[in-house]
């Protein structure tokens, strides 16, 4: 397979990438199209090559797609309640992409931006965008470097990003990951472990209520491996809410240094998946809302719970809640975050 080859051309007559990375065992393709991780490839129990995340095989169908899938995800990750944000004694209206609210950046968010590929070896690239001011209506022009490192164990990505302006930044990568094979089905036997006490509830649209609930006695308790169908359709308000799993956790032990925030498993391939990070958020999102994509690599058939999501972040409207971490970035500072999908 060639390291760099063409995928397609955008609406403005840009042309898209596709580029290979390879480490040992493991390969992984990434579109400079939103910067989404199309293919990863890792090694099951009996060493046979599995794609463990969802994807496309025409640029045409991640444009079409409305899922977020496997893509980088800015300026802001998650969601802002009601489309507006205060700084400096401003408030900053942002575009409305979700009810009244403003998810993942907003309707041209950097997953649907053609990023520019700045170095690329046998097993890293590096990606660059820069974000001019009052995009999305978010202050200041924001240059972004984002470094993909395929190791031998799995993928760390590593997030650099300036501002001329106060700004709140706050990125992440939304893969969907099926450790049985992106073709394989429903999610709901593998099993999924979060390194987390508390989690953030929510309410109308999926935004925080600004409480830190404890996990202890609720579905919401997945400090122990458990199967992703176990509870998931549990009648618990908030799973009810969001139908499903679709929530923040609070990293336990957090300090800004690379730890490990949550561990998947599936019993079919025998192929686990540690995520570990520097940021203080994990969003566990079971796929509740899969069914009505474009059919994935192959023609695989993506449909409710094929795939599940874990973003680390800053947690979701945390310009509206004080006491959650801030994700305000200072004017010529630099935001940095790690995150690493690490295969057993």
């Amino acid at each position: 397979m060639e390291k760099r080859r063409s995928f397609g051309i955008m609406p403005d007559g840009k042309a898209a990438e596709e580029v290979t990375l390879r480490a040992g065992e493991l390969s992984c393709s990434i579109l400079t199209y939103g910067g989404a991780v199309r293919t990863l490839r890792v090694p099951d129990q009996n060493g046979r090559p599995t794609d463990v995340v969802l994807g496309f095989d025409s640029l045409e169908d991640y444009i079409r797609q409305d899922k977020y899938i496997g893509a980088l995800i800015g300026r802001y990750a998650n969601r802002i309640g009601g489309a507006s944000f205060p700084l400096n004694g401003v408030e900053y209206p942002l575009r409305a992409n979700d009810g009244p609210n403003h998810l993942h950046g907003g309707p041209m968010g950097f997953d649907k931006q053609l990023w520019t590929v700045e170095a690329l070896t046998e097993n890293t690239l590096v990606l660059t965008l820069t974000s001019p001011d009052g995009q999305e209506g978010y202050p200041g022009k924001l240059d972004i470097k984002v470094t993909y490192t395929l190791t031998e164990c799995g993928l760390e990505i590593d997030y650099e990003a300036k501002s001329d302006r106060d700004t709140l930044c706050n990125l992440t990568n939304h893969s969907y990951f099926n450790l049985s094979g992106h073709d394989s089905g429903s999610i709901s036997d593998q099993q999924i472990q979060v390194f987390a006490d508390r989690y953030t509830p929510t309410g109308p649209g999926s935004i925080p209520t600004g409480e830190l609930a404890p996990v202890e006695g609720t579905p919401m308790d997945l400090r122990v491996p458990t199967p992703i169908g176990d509870h998931v359709d549990d009648g618990f308000d908030q799973l009810t809410l969001a139908g499903g799993y679709d929530h923040n956790w609070v990293i336990k032990g957090w300090d800004g240094t690379l730890r490990p925030a949550a561990r998947a498993w599936s019993p079919r391939t025998g192929i686990t998946l540690e995520v570990l990070t520097t940021l203080p958020g994990i969003q566990f999102y079971s796929g509740n809302y899969l069914d009505g994509c474009p059919a994935g690599k192959g023609g695989a058939p993506y449909a409710k719970r094929w795939g599940f999501c874990l973003e680390t972040q800053f947690f979701p409207d945390s310009p509206h809640h004080p006491a959650f971490p801030s994700s305000v970035l200072k004017k010529d500072t630099v935001y940095h975050q790690k995150t690493y999908y690490r295969f057993q």
